[in-house]
């Protein structure tokens, strides 16, 4: 729920010289949050509990949800009015490519529970799978703004198939990798992965979309690539039951190649000035 309003006004107080920055920063905060709560769940779980643990949680959806109301001040308009609902002509062909490529990806990007099931597979214990979610997600932190700020200076899309062929990269590794020495190198990859999409992926939405109906276009931007979420996993699953742990890579890395030929299609808005350092708000 709290996406797409969140994104639409990170869109909105950016210029689309730092919007790529902006996004990034969020991402990194978003993981660098879970790079914490991760290692105070793994340190306090045999000391406090598990439900002492989901408690504590808590605390800081609180303290974030008292400063958005008491710090965050959007920008209002004369012209401000309810919008009820995201019709088809907001959304141009060019838009719906870019809908549509993100789609095919999706459907090939399945639950990161696959890589840790693979992990298991090669002979990592349970208790050493949290520090490989770890792993990726403090990769996410590290590079989350970096990329941001690439996409601002080359391009949203040149990015963007930067993170696919990182995807790509990770489905490789887990077809090709054997032992267990090499596993932590694709997580570390996958982190990387993650934090080239996710910052970019919403920046160019929210660039492509009208402006008025941007928190609409980027909610049903996200409703579509969820909803591929499911039967991407689904399939994955059947495919790993049915014919091997190598099968759902295989598709991904397939799936992949066409979202990044559709993807060569999206015409980017230009960005005058694209190049030009500004401050970071």
């Amino acid at each position: 729920m709290r996406g797409a309003p969140r994104d639409a006004m990170v869109a909105d107080l950016s210029t689309d010289q730092n919007r790529g920055r902006h996004f990034g920063l969020m991402r990194a905060m978003d993981n660098l949050g879970a790079v914490f709560g991760i290692t105070a769940s793994i340190l306090l779980l045999n000391i406090v509990g598990l439900r002492l643990i989901f408690a504590l949680a808590a605390i800081p959806s609180v303290i974030g949800a008292m400063l958005v109301l008491a710090r965050i001040k959007e920008a209002k308009t004369a012209d401000r009015r309810i919008h009820k609902g995201l019709s088809l002509r907001h959304i141009d062909r060019n838009l719906a490519l870019y809908f549509g490529a993100n789609a095919v990806f999706a459907l090939g990007a399945f639950t990161y529970s696959f890589l840790l099931i693979y992990a298991r597979t090669v002979g990592f214990k349970v208790g050493f799978v949290p520090v490989l979610y770890l792993i990726f997600t403090a990769s996410a932190a590290l590079l989350s703004l970096p990329f941001g700020r690439l996409s601002d200076r080359i391009g949203r899309k040149a990015v963007l198939l930067i993170s696919f062929g990182f995807w790509a990269a990770v489905c490789l590794g887990v077809i090709a990798i054997r032992g267990m020495f090499l596993v932590p190198a694709v997580f570390v990859l996958y982190g990387v992965h993650k934090a080239a999409l996710e910052p970019v992926q919403r920046t160019l939405v929210a660039e492509l979309c009208v402006p008025e109906y941007r928190a609409s276009v980027i909610g049903g931007f996200q409703m579509v690539v969820g909803l591929c979420a499911f039967p991407a996993s689904l399939a994955a699953g059947w495919l790993w039951d049915k014919v091997g742990r190598w099968a759902p890579f295989c598709l991904a890395i397939g799936l992949t190649l066409l979202a990044g030929g559709l993807l060569l299609f999206v015409q980017e808005k230009p960005r005058p000035g694209a190049s030009a350092e500004g401050p970071v708000r």
